[in-house]
């Protein structure tokens, strides 16, 4: 039997009172924040530490998904948090949102580690060298590391973040800044031109590949 207009309208009211109640908690973290990110501006350490806080376990994870480390990325994201003293004047809340921001400070201070770590002559790093399966293994994640490594940045960043991190395009264009569009477009031109590598590297994946050969190379895919 269907419902008369004035029933519907009675069934739909908890729904729109719940949905305003959400909309209206929203508008306040969000002005929440912008006052803590003015109180941070003006030098106030309390509001630098409520905005880390608050978003310590976004830059965690993001840090995380680039340098594949617990240590490290707990290291890094306090280091995160040492940076926003000297930068947090710079944010400006018309351009971008806080943590799309912030998340960007994160990257840098990533990448700015693996540049580092990469300065390590590789001799000194290698404690043991692998053999049979191991040595196998090892040359397909040599040769995928390799191919990565010939994209640019910003299609490297994206698969990585997409195949190994696990996040989804929505997730990666709100930590990176990026437009869902633009993240779709490096996705697929980054893909592409892995594939290729591979293929010239003579290391793309069989086509009965064992199951941990396809994890490895399946981002070429």
């Amino acid at each position: 039997m269907p419902c008369s207009p004035g029933t519907e309208q009675q069934a739909l009211t908890p729904v729109r009172r719940q949905r305003a109640s959400h909309e209206e908690d929203e508008r306040a973290a969000r002005r929440l924040v912008s006052r803590a990110v003015r109180l941070a501006q003006q030098g106030d350490r309390d509001a630098l530490a409520f905005l880390y806080a608050r978003y310590s376990g976004d830059i965690y994870t993001y840090v995380r998904s680039i340098v594949h480390d617990h240590h490290e990325a707990e290291d890094l994201s306090q280091h995160v948090f040492a940076k926003l003293m000297s930068v947090i004047g710079s944010y400006r809340e018309r351009e971008v949102p806080f943590l799309a921001w912030v998340l960007r400070v994160a990257r840098n201070v990533a990448i700015d580690h693996i540049r580092q770590q990469r300065l390590v002559p590789v001799d000194e790093i290698r404690t043991a060298e692998p053999s049979g399966g191991d040595l196998r293994r090892a040359g397909r994640v040599d040769d995928l590391k390799g191919a990565l490594a010939t994209l640019p940045r910003a299609q490297r960043e994206v698969l990585i973040l997409r195949h190994f991190a696990g996040l989804s395009p929505t997730e990666i264009a709100l930590r990176t800044g990026r437009t869902e569009g633009s993240i779709h477009g490096l996705h697929h031109r980054g893909r592409r031109a892995l594939s290729a590598e591979l293929i010239r590297r003579d290391a793309a994946p069989a086509t009965r590949a064992r199951p941990r050969a396809r994890a490895l190379s399946g981002v070429a895919a």
